[in-house]
């Protein structure tokens, strides 16, 4: 039977933006409309075609869906592999991509070439990365998501990106390295490179051998904590984001989530029950890495007095948060980090794209919460006090400033998780399930318990120096009267802020079905089982058998 067409939507996500990315070359250099249009035509269509495969993932109890591109069998070609997770994670690129994409058509994507052509490669790199079955090929869609990055980042030119984007490429290198070299060890012991397959040999290693193949997944897990912003491996992620333009930053902000895609995606496959000895090998220093991110970002926030480096810093808090959470091992557990994933996402972007805004306002001296009487030229003075006697007291808050203003309290509500928005219902959602009554009483001797309720200390504390921090940014940005004119904003910039926003709402108030689908994702990373089969049973299309 041969494939229909529904059968290649899984490859979509790859090949689309590579097709766009040649097609806006081969237009030139100075038809930045034209690639515009088409940039988005591609963007929105990405974002269609995940909403389908997510729903094909979901579609029941157990759902692997696997692509062979070259219709060679597993484990010698290459296999594409649809599950829960990484359909969760091409919808969250894509509404990033988009959000990001149209708040640059207001001017940022004229300010240098190929801002087209990059942001859809970025596209390929990321959305290959998530689908892929393979090391090897997860390492050349890392090489094309970090290329693109490379250019993205310098986009706009100027001093500090350039020293920023310099820093950004030294660092990305040695990480790239060291995944060659953590892939060539696994390969070197193991003798496959498919990730199912490496799940099945990893048990079979000789005891003479375990030792070097462990060694390869410590080296392979270092490059994609680089990647996830782990300290201390984080040192270049606060200035390289702040020094991005807005949206290359917020389209960023899903790059450090491949980093903790990988490591919770490999974690659980190479080394779950099944590893024999080396099960668990990697669980506790994920625990530890993750609660020391998590307290370097809480004091680099409470330290920063730039935008772009708290809004950076707010990044290492999200993977600090989430690997803390991976090394719990719990599937509960997984499942608030994914509900966290999203919503702390969708937060950072709106948050990129917003600070923006707010830099604009301080330039034009707008006064955006407090607006006082100074702020619109009008006398203080003891007879217009008297004279306002006979009017109506009070200014309104013009459109604008009212927008960044809700906006602001917005991201800080959802980035500190505080009540009730999605950053308060997913933060409520990990410490349920790490402080449960039989996590409270286990064996004697296991120190898990009090690792629990560090991470609830720190937890908490990086909610109140998130607080601290935005609060004290939002009184110099928004709290400062002036006459000058108030900030004009276009419907194009505003619009991806306000649905990043409404999408964290609705996320909070569909948190039910939301946590059904992560609960249904964590349990099948947990028993990889179905993972594993699906890939390795994976049929060629053609007379004798169609890929499903």
């Amino acid at each position: 039977m041969m494939l229909s067409w529904h059968d290649h939507l899984m490859i979509v996500p790859i090949v689309l933006p590579m097709l766009v990315a040649g097609l806006m070359l081969l237009l030139g250099e100075g038809r930045a409309t034209a690639k515009a249009v088409v940039n988005v035509v591609a963007t929105v269509a990405l974002l269609a075609v995940a909403i389908a495969l997510l729903r094909q993932a979901d579609a029941g109890p157990v759902r692997v869906a696997v692509y062979l591109a070259a219709n060679w069998p597993a484990p010698f070609g290459i296999a594409l592999a649809l599950d829960r997770l990484s359909a969760i994670m091409l919808l969250l690129t894509a509404i990033m991509a988009l959000g990001s994409l149209l708040y640059s058509l207001a001017r940022w994507h004229r300010a240098g070439v190929h801002f087209h052509p990059l942001f859809q490669l970025q596209l390929m790199g990321l959305n290959g990365a998530f689908l892929t079955a393979d090391l090897f090929n997860l390492f050349v869609f890392f090489e094309i998501l970090l290329a693109a990055s490379y250019g993205l980042l310098l986009h706009g030119s100027g001093p500090q990106r350039v020293k920023a984007g310099l820093h950004y490429i030294a660092v990305n290198l040695v990480g790239s390295s060291l995944f060659l070299i953590g892939v060539a060890l696994i390969y070197g012991v193991t003798g496959t490179l498919n990730m199912a397959d490496v799940a099945v040999r990893i048990g079979q290693v000789a005891g003479s051998d375990r030792m070097l193949m462990e060694a390869g997944a410590a080296i392979l897990g270092v490059a994609f904590l680089i990647k996830a912003g782990a300290w201390p491996l984080n040192f270049w992620l606060p200035p390289s984001y702040a020094a991005a333009s807005p949206p290359a930053a917020a389209l960023f902000s899903i790059m450090t989530k491949v980093g903790v895609y990988v490591i919770l995606r490999l974690s659980l496959l190479m080394f779950g029950e099944q590893a024999g000895e080396s099960s668990g090998f990697v669980q506790q220093w994920i625990l530890y890495i993750g609660l020391a991110t998590l307290t370097f970002g809480t004091l680099g926030m409470l330290a920063s007095q730039n935008t772009g480096r708290l809004a950076g810093f707010a990044v290492i808090i999200s993977s600090g948060t989430l690997l803390s959470a991976i090394g719990f091992g719990r599937d509960s557990v997984t499942a608030a980090a994914l509900f966290y994933l999203v919503s702390s996402t969708l937060a950072l972007g709106a948050f990129f794209l917003l600070q923006e805004l707010m830099e604009r306002s301080r330039t034009f001296g707008a006064d955006l919460l407090a607006v006082t009487l100074e702020a619109f030229g009008l006398d203080r003075s003891v007879d217009a006090e008297e004279d306002m006697s006979t009017t109506d007291i009070g200014v309104a808050i013009p459109a604008a400033m009212a927008f960044l203003g809700l906006s602001f309290i917005a991201c800080a509500l959802v980035l500190s998780g505080l009540p009730p928005l999605s950053g308060f219902v997913a933060k409520f959602a990990l410490l349920t399930t790490i402080l449960n009554p039989d996590g409270l009483t286990p064996e004697v001797g296991n120190p898990e318990p009090v690792l629990a309720w560090v991470l609830l200390g720190l937890l908490v504390v990086s909610g109140l120096t998130t607080v601290v921090s935005l609060t004290r940014i939002g009184i110099r940005a928004f709290w400062v009267p002036s006459s000058r004119a108030q900030p004009r904003l276009r419907v194009i910039e505003v619009f991806p802020i306000a649905a990043m926003l409404v999408l964290g709402i609705v996320l909070m108030v569909q948190a039910q079905p939301a946590m059904r689908y992560f609960t249904d994702t964590a349990r099948a990373l947990h028993h990889p089982g179905d993972y594993v089969r699906g890939i390795m049973s994976a049929r060629q299309a053609g007379p004798g058998g169609a890929n499903p």
